[in-house]
Order: C-alpha cells, then structure tokens, then sequence
C-alpha cells in the first residue's frame, strides 16, 4: 500500500471560484473544469502532471488503482470530492496534511501550504495559480500549461515532505477520523425532502414578517431602543448579552455589531430570536432563512455533503464548515427533518449520555458521583435533594430542573452570577443570594471536583514555567511544559503564549493567545475552564473511538457534539441500533472504571431518529 499525494487544478475566475462559492457549489457547478492533476508517490519517483479531457484525466487516475492505496491531500475534503464526484474513484483511505496542521498548531502557523512550507523550511510554493484565473485548459499555451504543471507538482512534493514531518508520533486513530470526516462530505448519501424545506421555508419567511411587522408597528423605537429591545428579547426567553463599557466601566447591553454574544442570537433555536435580531442588526434574511434556502439548493444539486472541520476547537472537537454549520441544528429543527436516509435504509442517531459531566465526575476521583451514574441513578434528581435538603423522592420537576443545570454547569467552576443568567435563559428567575447558596452546596457536596480545579491552576503554572507533571485521574493528564496538556491518544492541548496580565482592579489573571480570523486576542484561562478543556477533550476522544467501532460494521454520517449519526439497511434496523448502543457504551482503555451510556433512536429522517 502506497501513500500518493495528489492534488487537482481547476479553473476559476473572479466571479467563480472558493472565494465566491461554497466547496460543495464549486465543485457541482456547470462551470467546473479540472485542467490537471498532479500525483507524487512515497516510492521516491518523480511527480507526475497530467492535463487533458475529463476522459483522459479519468484514464490515468483509474490506471493508479488507488483504491488500493491511500491518497493524501492539502484540504482532502476539495481533492476528494473531486476524485469521487466527477471521476467515481474512492481510495482505499485519505491522508489530508491540512487537518493534521490544525491538530498540532494553534496560532503558530497559518493552515496555507505556503505558509506551512515556509514554517517547516520545505521550500517555496511558487504563485503560478494565480495565472491561471480565468483560463480553461485549451487557452493555455503548452509552456504555460508545463509550468502550471510544474507547479502542481511541487505542491505534491511540499504536501508529501509536510506529511511526513506531522506523521511523526500522529495517532493512528486520529488519521482514521480524518479519513472518516473527508469521507462524510466526499461520499455524501443522505437526501434532502424538498417538500419539507419549501413548506419550512415559507412558514419562517411569514412568520418573519408578521413578526417584524409587530414589532415595528407597534412601536418603531422599540429595535434600536437598548431598553425596549431588551425587553423584546425577554418577552421571548432569552436574557439579553451584556458587556462592560469601555467608556464608563459599567454593565451595558451588548448590542452592537462587534458583539460576539449579539451576533450568536442570529443563530438561536428560536427563529424569532432570529428575526428580531436580524431586524436589530440590519440583516435582511434570518439564518434560518438562508441555511433552508441552502439545503433547497444542495438538494436541487444532489445528496448532501456533511462539511465538518476536524478539530475546530483546541480540544479536538469537530465544527461546522462550508456554510452549512450541522453543529447548531435546533433539537426539533424541521430541517432535521428534511434530512433522509437513502432508499432502503434508515438512518440511527446516538447521543453519549452525560459524557461531560461523568468524565469529570471520573477524572476528579469524585467517586461517589461515578457510582451514582454506574448504577443508573437519577443524578439531577440526587442534587436537587442536596440542594432543597429533602428526599429524593419529595423533589419537584423543578427542583429536578435546578438540580440539572447545577450538575451540568457548576462543574466548572461556574459562579452565582453565570448560574443565575443561566436558570434565566431556561425561564427560571432565581435570588444571587439563593444561586450562590446552591453553587456551594455543590461545592461542598462534591468537593473533589473544586479540588481538580486547584490541581488544572496548578497545571497552568506548570505549562507556563516549562515544568512536567500530573493531574487527573491515574495522572492520565500529562503536563509538557510549553507544549501544553498530553491528552491519553498523544494529543495535546495547548495555550500558546500563556502570560499573567494586569487585570482593571489591580489583580492579575492568566490570558493565552487565540486567533479570530487574522486578529490574535488574548483570552482568560483559569481552573476551572482548564477542567471544562480537558473533559470536552477526553469526551471527545471517547466519542472519536466510538465512531471507528460504529463505522467498522455501518456509514457514519455525521457527528454533532456529542452524538452520532449512522446508516443502516432498515431490514436489520433493530440489531444495528443494539450494534451503536453497545459500541457508544465501550468505555476507553485509560478509563475502565469511566461509566458510559447513551440515547439512540431511528427513523427514516434525521429528525424522527
């Protein structure tokens, strides 16, 4: 078995291209040409640079027989839906160098070949692309097509020597979720209902406009009034972001177009959160609104391609990619509904129990809460007996409710004044004197989880002095200095360029550097939101090895958070879920004693899973 790196050039011009266009709208357009495609294999022979007519360019790719082989790529996920979309071939798996740079950088380089090349001292990437807008294969001279030739082949070079240098001490696992990620978008099988999407489409726009309408006839100030849109926003059940004013120091509404926490409300579950931010901001279509729009539109072209990035956050997980962001699907969303599993099969969605919260639970040694989970106890219910001091049996489904959003959110480090914005998100007003009361009855009720986040401070003056240690469970968090926090498959966590800052009261606080498009902004780091990294890290390492088990018999065909999601011919539909459900409850190496479970559900359409 080979690994062959391969790269394809296609035409483009200003108005059609990846600036332009999506990946999956780029590639499935009319427009589409590839005008070559160069190929270098690991057997130390030269590149090769193929140009000609489709047919031709099929011929020699078909002549490489890589379904046998393993193909690697700088962004797989273009190459792949190339080779699988327009030439039919599918390799036996896919190496993809960009996904890897994401994995094992965090702000130190760019995810560019160029800049890669140039980090790793490889060598240039050269600019001959850049000729090449607006020119269809027959418009090129045969000198200039060799040196757009010779140019796809040092690409396949720099792609192959970069490889090797992030390959060394890569988990093998982790090249397998690469493949299976690339594969979610290059092999898309899933149908989109047109039906359903044109009928969702309507009722959002005509709920939109009456909405809208309402609002700025009743009373015109009320979008650009802070007060009254506020009380917009809590007519509908949301608690209105706030911020500190740079001007006065105090607490203001967070309402301009710069706000991060504002914008979020453009992708709230509830569309009439949606619209009236929308309306605030000056947006004319609603996200909603688009994204059906763009789901009619990927239907119209064909099956829909599931775009995730591979390891989006810092702790591994997947996010949205190509403008079709599946991570943020409403629970009930109708366009869940629109999703469908091909003829004869169904689709199985698996959703990890409490993962977060029982890997804390486990990595604190808090062992009395672990065996609650063991032994399938009502753990909500357990803390909202501690909380309202009765027996279990005596609390309410509110008090229940409580008991939830302390164990789900308290667990890292979470204060009175976050916990109560939280309860009021939910529709539950609660006293800060009464919030801060039930934060320390967690506290005290589980003490080893605050004792974990002394022991992640610790950690972070350990990474920030270049010491080496231990923390967690079985010490199976490791500590390297610099380099960050070694997570049990080899991965690491890091906090590049962590430093103490001067905070306005004085005081000091830990800040790591991150990126926000071209822009480096400094954010705080503490214990407790050390732990919260670490328990989304291990989770979804978990998660991760569970999808290999599940893809092993079935299709993955996507993950969202902490879920999974899965084909399987309907004639076996029943064994296939006990098939997910057992593999979604194998517990990892490094954690035998972790207790796992999970939901899981089936239905024609994603939305009746």
């Amino acid at each position: 078995m080979k690994i062959i790196a391969l790269d394809f050039e296609t035409y483009y011009d200003r108005e059609f291209s990846l600036k332009k266009l999506t990946t999956e709208e780029y590639i499935r357009d009319s427009r589409f040409e590839t005008i070559g495609v160069g190929v270098k294999e690991d057997d130390g022979s030269p590149a090769t640079w193929v140009s000609g007519t489709k047919a031709q360019i099929k011929r020699y790719l078909d002549s490489l027989d890589l379904g046998q082989h393993l193909v690697l790529a700088h962004n797989a996920m273009f190459d792949a839906a190339i080779l699988n979309w327009h030439f039919g071939i599918r390799p036996r798996g896919w190496l993809d160098t960009l996904s890897m740079a994401r994995a094992l950088h965090t702000i130190e380089v760019g995810g560019s070949l160029a800049a890669l090349a140039e980090y790793y001292k490889l060598g240039a990437k050269g600019t001959e692309v850049i000729k090449a807008e607006g020119k269809r294969r027959t418009d090129f001279t045969a000198e200039e097509l060799a040196a757009y030739g010779e140019y796809c082949k040092n690409d396949c070079e720099l792609t192959l020597d970069l490889f090797r240098i992030l390959s060394q001490n890569y988990a093998n696992e982790e090249l397998k979720l690469i493949d299976l990620t690339i594969r979610m978008f290059s092999e898309p099988v899933l149908v989109l209902n047109q039906g359903v999407l044109k009928s969702h489409l309507f009722a959002v726009q005509s709920t939109k406009e009456k909405l809208l309408e309402s609002v700025t006839m009743v009373d015109k100030d009320q979008l650009m009034s802070n007060v009254k849109f506020a009380g917009t926003l809590r007519a509908l059940g949301v608690e209105p972001p706030m911020k500190i004013s740079p001007t006065t120091g105090k607490e203001t509404y967070a309402f301009s177009k710069s706000d991060e926490a504002f914008k979020a409300l453009l992708e709230h579950e509830n569309i009439n959160v949606q619209a009236v931010t929308a309306a605030r901001l000056g947006v004319k279509s609603t996200l909603e609104e688009t994204r059906t729009q763009r789901f009619i539109e990927i239907g119209e072209r064909g099956t829909l391609p599931i775009p995730l990035r591979y390891y989006a956050a810092h702790t591994g997980r997947w996010g949205g990619d190509d403008k079709v962001n599946m991570q943020n699907l409403p629970r009930g969303s109708a366009l869940k509904h629109a999703i469908f599993a091909p003829m004869g099969h169904m689709m199985i969605d698996s959703d990890s129990s409490q993962i977060e919260a029982r890997t804390l639970a486990w990595l604190a040694g808090q062992d009395d809460l672990v065996a609650a989970f063991e032994a399938g106890e009502d753990v909500y219910k357990k803390m909202a007996s501690a909380i309202y001091n009765k027996a279990e049996a005596d609390v309410t489904k509110d008090e229940r409710f409580v008991g939830k959003t302390t164990i789900l959110g308290a667990g890292y480090g979470m204060g009175a004044a976050k916990f109560q914005a939280q309860l009021k998100v939910f529709g539950v007003d609660m006293e800060l004197d009464e919030c801060r009361r039930v934060i320390q009855v967690y506290r005290d009720t589980y003490p080893r989880i605050p004792a974990l986040w002394r022991a992640a401070s610790e950690a972070l003056e350990w990474v920030q002095h270049n010491q080496i240690s231990h923390f967690g469970r079985n010490d199976v968090l490791v500590v390297e200095g610099a380099k960050g926090i070694k997570l049990p498959n080899g991965m690491y966590i890091k906090y590049p360029n962590l430093r103490a800052t001067q905070k306005d009261d004085g005081g000091t606080e830990l800040v790591y550097d991150t990126k926000r498009g071209k822009a480096t902004i400094p954010n705080r780091i503490y214990g407790g939101k050390v732990v919260e990294n670490v328990c989304q890290a291990l989770a979804r390492i978990i998660i991760g090895k569970q999808m290999l088990l599940v893809a092993k018999k079935y299709k993955v065909v996507m993950t969202v958070h902490d879920a999974i999601a899965c084909i399987v011919p309907e004639a076996e539909v029943e064994t296939a879920q006990e098939y997910v459900e057992m593999c979604m409850k194998i517990r990892p190496d490094w954690a035998l004693d972790l207790p796992l479970s999970c939901e899981a559900g089936h239905g024609r359409s994603y939305g009746e899973c």
